[in-house]
C-alpha cells in the first residue's frame, strides 16, 4: 500500500505505529539490521513527505544525513528496494533526483514478528491494518464521538470533566490516547491514571503530559498525575 493513502485524523498515530514497528524490529535483529533500519527511520522521519506520499531527495543529501559516502547511500537504497520497503516512482535523470514511495504492506510484513513485543493493543491494531479483508485504511481506534465508558458508568465528576475537555480540544487525539485511560484513585496527592499497557502509558507520558495536565487543572483537579500500565506497579515518579 502506498503511503499516500495514509491520511485522515488517525494519520499521525499511524506514522508513530510504523516507526515503532520498524524500531522494535531493528532492536531484535543483528547489528547490520539495526544500522540499516536506523538509517531508514532517519531518512523517513527527516525527508518523507507524508502528505504527498513521496520521498524526493538526492544521494548527496542522504549521505550528509547518514554521515556516509554516496556509494553507501546507493547500496542502502538498493537494499530498501530489494526488501520492498520503498518503490521507485520517478527514476533519476539529469538535473533531477529520483522519487520513491513507501510500501506500507511490505514494511508491515517485515516487522510483523515485532508487533507483540510492543503490546497486545499494538499487535491487534497492526493486524487489522494488514488484513486485506478488513480494509487497509480502517483503524480500530475508539470512535471520537462515542460516549466515554467511564462517564456512562458514573466516573467522578472532575475526571469526567477533564475527559470532556480533552475530547472537545481534539476528538481524534482523545479517541486514540485519552479515551482508553481510566481513573485509578489517588497516590500522594496525584491522580492515578491506568493505561491499557506500558507502551500506551509511556507514549502519553512522553507526548501529551502537558495537555493532560492542563485538562486536569481546567477540571479543578491537581495537575499532578501518575500514569501506570494495567496490572503494573505504580510509576515511581509523578508527572
Amino acid at each position: 500500500m502506498r503511503a499516500r493513502t495514509l491520511a485522515g485524523p488517525e494519520a499521525a498515530s499511524l506514522k508513530y505505529d510504523l516507526l515503532t514497528a520498524l524500531g522494535c524490529h531493528a532492536l531484535g535483529g543483528a547489528a547490520g539490521t539495526q544500522r540499516m533500519t536506523l538509517r531508514f527511520i532517519t531518512l523517513v522521519t527527516a525527508r518523507y513527505d507524508w502528505r504527498r506520499g513521496i520521498l524526493h531527495v538526492g544521494q548527496r543529501e542522504i549521505a550528509r544525513l547518514w554521515a556516509v559516502d554516496e556509494r553507501t547511500v546507493k547500496r542502502e537504497m538498493a537494499r530498501f528496494r530489494d526488501l520492498g520497503w520503498i518503490t521507485l516512482e520517478t527514476p533519476a535523470r539529469r538535473g533531477r533526483v529520483a522519487s520513491y514511495a513507501l510500501d506500507l504492506e511490505r514494511i508491515r510484513a517485515a516487522t510483523r514478528e515485532a508487533w507483540p513485543r510492543v503490546g497486545s493493543d499494538f499487535d491487534a491494531r497492526m493486524r487489522a491494518l494488514a488484513d486485506p479483508g478488513g480494509g487497509a485504511n480502517v483503524v480500530p481506534f475508539p470512535r471520537a464521538d462515542a460516549p466515554a465508558p467511564e462517564e456512562e458508568a458514573g466516573t467522578a465528576a472532575p475526571w469526567a470533566a477533564a475527559r470532556r475537555l480533552l475530547r472537545d480540544e481534539d476528538p481524534a487525539l482523545f479517541a486514540n490516547w485519552f479515551e482508553p485511560l481510566r481513573a485509578g484513585g489517588e497516590s500522594a496527592g496525584a491522580l492515578v491514571l491506568v493505561a491499557p499497557n506500558s507502551f500506551h502509558a509511556s507514549h502519553v507520558r512522553t507526548h501529551y503530559a502537558d495537555r493532560l495536565g492542563r485538562a486536569l487543572r481546567g477540571a479543578g483537579l491537581a495537575e499532578a498525575f501518575r500514569l501506570v500500565a494495567e496490572g503494573a506497579a505504580e510509576s515511581a515518579a509523578p508527572r
